[in-house]
């Protein structure tokens, strides 16, 4: 699931988080769809956009600067003016990887005889503590500044674990374990999150499905040159074997050899159990009871 994606999927669950974070006042907020704004086709992945009685926040979080990112926001300004004149509009760029590019720094739009401003947020520079005390934007903790980020991410997973509502709580720690990568090793990460605690998200379940359909894409190209059910088996095992490399460094020969052999059924199975390993201990233990 891409970063875009899991950052839209908080804001639809936490819209009154993101209101206090990014206008600094509660005001209950509900999603806009960018299509309500078609004049043309435009680039919707990466656009959040709120609306209240009064105002209209449009976020957008990215993890590389882009050229096209201060005229996309003065396009959408436009858009929202025209659609909605009584409304304040706010625009907000978030940054969430940290880097050395001026690109960051740009918060206006300017052309012969037009000007626009927005916002930019640089999260690595956003204090861990202004970001604490909302549970929708807890996954955006490890991210921010902070003396101890490892601490800081145990910290964070704790203060997931009480909100009450399992749905929110689960949606909120698949967040942070796709964000969080971004900044930390895997092992790490598989060390301070515990899997079966966002098993039940839409985002974790988004995670697997396309790995899945990564697998199927592949095995369905191989599949025209070799069959079908030999391709989607090679690009199963191809999967799982990038899975295990990511996730505990360069495997063994007979490891490969003996993932090689398993069928698409218990390599889907596999890529899914990962999640929940922490060393290739567990992946022998595994494979001994499911080969």
């Amino acid at each position: 699931m891409s970063f875009d994606s899991t950052c839209r999927r908080l804001a639809e669950i936490f819209p009154e988080d993101f209101a206090n974070w990014l206008l600094g006042y509660s005001v209950p907020l509900t999603e806009l769809s960018p299509t309500e704004l078609s004049i043309e086709p435009i680039r919707a992945d990466s656009v959040i956009l709120l609306q209240g009685q009064a105002d209209i926040l449009h976020v957008e979080f990215q993890t590389v600067p882009k050229d096209n990112v201060p005229m996309r926001l003065a396009d959408y300004r436009l858009r929202l003016h025209r659609k909605f004149p009584d409304k304040t509009i706010h625009q907000v760029v978030i940054y969430l990887r940290e880097t050395r590019s001026e690109r960051v720094y740009q918060n206006y739009f300017e052309i012969a005889g037009m000007y626009a401003e927005f916002e930019v947020l640089r999260l690595w520079e956003v204090p861990a503590e202004e970001l604490m005390g909302f549970p929708g934007l807890l996954p955006f903790v490890p991210l921010s500044r902070s003396t101890d980020p490892v601490q800081m991410l145990q910290q964070t997973v704790q203060e997931i674990l009480k909100i009450t509502d399992e749905t929110r709580q689960h949606e909120a720690m698949a967040a942070t374990y796709i964000l969080a990568g971004l900044k930390f090793e895997e092992a790490l990460m598989a060390q301070v999150i515990r899997r079966d605690s966002m098993r039940e998200s839409v985002t974790y379940q988004a995670i697997l499905q396309e790995g899945r359909q990564e697998g199927r894409q592949e095995g369905r190209q191989e599949g025209r040159q070799e069959g079908r059910q030999e391709g989607r088996q090679e690009a199963a095992v191809s999967f799982v074997v990038r899975l295990l490399n990511k996730r505990f460094g360069n495997i063994t020969q007979q490891l490969e050899i003996r993932v090689a052999g398993l069928p698409v059924s218990v390599l889907e199975a596999l890529g899914e159990a990962l999640l929940d390993f922490t060393s290739l201990t567990d992946v022998e233990h595994w494979l001994s009871t499911h080969e």
